[in-house]
């Protein structure tokens, strides 16, 4: 069992159950799935670099990775409707749990003067979404193989229903937020 799914039954709930005075443990926000995408501007040049974003999120998260195609054909970009313009990759389950721990633990301490991870990335509706600027701050990456850094958004599902709700729960799975402004 992961660590972070661990904490999450044993201490998190029971937080969250005082804090928001929930009836049953049915009612406490959790993290449904992690979804980490990656668009790659230049793919419709050259075709590599999607293989090369799908190969990088199949290393960092540990789950193969699928690229996504474009919906609409848009001429100003060159860009043709089917055309593989990106990666994503959907976690659940334990290998969500795991990724997070990596990602809260050993990833975000990398990055060049971190002050922690903004907290204005909530949808309204409970779901939060922050950017990555560089693909090297994850280990499993070596930086001699790469041949452009990118970076790559990371969205939390989850099912609080609301922002503040949302933010306890990630604040208590180790999530580093920098204030809270609310």
């Amino acid at each position: 069992m992961a660590r972070l799914r661990d904490k999450y039954q044993n201490e998190v709930v029971k937080e969250l159950m005082d804090k928001y005075q929930y009836k049953s443990v049915m009612q406490v926000p959790k993290l449904l799935k992690i979804v980490v995408n990656r668009g790659v501007g230049a793919a419709t040049a050259d075709k590599k670099l999607v293989d090369n974003s799908v190969d990088e999120l199949t290393t960092i998260t540990g789950q193969k990775a699928v690229p996504t195609v474009s919906k609409k054909a848009v001429s100003n970009f060159k860009l043709r409707e089917g055309m593989p313009i990106g990666a994503k990759v959907t976690l659940r389950s334990n290998i969500m749990y795991e990724f997070l721990d990596r990602l809260t633990s050993v990833a975000l301490p990398r990055v060049r003067d971190f002050q922690g991870i903004s907290d204005k990335g909530f949808d309204g509706r409970g779901n939060y979404t922050f950017g990555v600027t560089e693909q090297i701050i994850f280990p499993e990456i070596s930086i001699d193989k790469i041949s452009k850094i990118q970076g790559m958004d990371i969205t939390f599902v989850t099912t609080a229903k609301t922002d503040a709700e949302s933010y306890e729960l990630l604040k208590a799975l180790g999530m580093p937020f920098a204030n809270k402004n609310k």
